[in-house]
């Protein structure tokens, strides 16, 4: 299921450069200059990556996105738009680590600082 919102109904400037954003990134991960792990948003739920991170979409076994192998357990994320800070977390080790979570934790970060910028994307061609 689509729970992407229609980029016809851009409410404010604030949505026009996520759905600006979402759309440079998809233009440019289709053309194979952004990894899909470096996106700063997110092409299923149509948000900033920080704002959907924790939905179960986000768990990968297999890459270890969201996932801690040695407790086979989903990690749980905090995110703190106050503070600019995003956790994960393994519930039963405390731990969980992986580089592709590392990464998703990079984007979530840089997904946090953008949100709140007024600055176009600029991708590398």
């Amino acid at each position: 299921m689509n729970q992407r919102e229609p980029r016809g109904q851009v409410r404010s400037s604030t949505d026009h450069d996520l759905a600006h954003w979402l759309s440079a990134e998809d233009q440019a991960e289709d053309a194979g200059r952004l990894d899909p792990d470096d996106r700063l948003t997110c092409h299923v739920h149509g948000r900033w990556i920080h704002q959907c991170v924790s939905s179960p979409v986000h768990v990968n076994p297999v890459t270890r996105h969201r996932w801690c192998r040695d407790c086979a357990a989903e990690l749980t994320v905090a995110v703190d738009e106050l503070a600019r800070t995003v956790t994960m977390r393994c519930p039963q080790c405390n731990l969980g680590s992986s580089a592709a979570t590392a990464r998703l934790l990079t984007a979530c970060r840089a997904s946090l600082s953008q949100a709140g910028r007024k600055i176009q994307p600029r991708l590398v061609a």
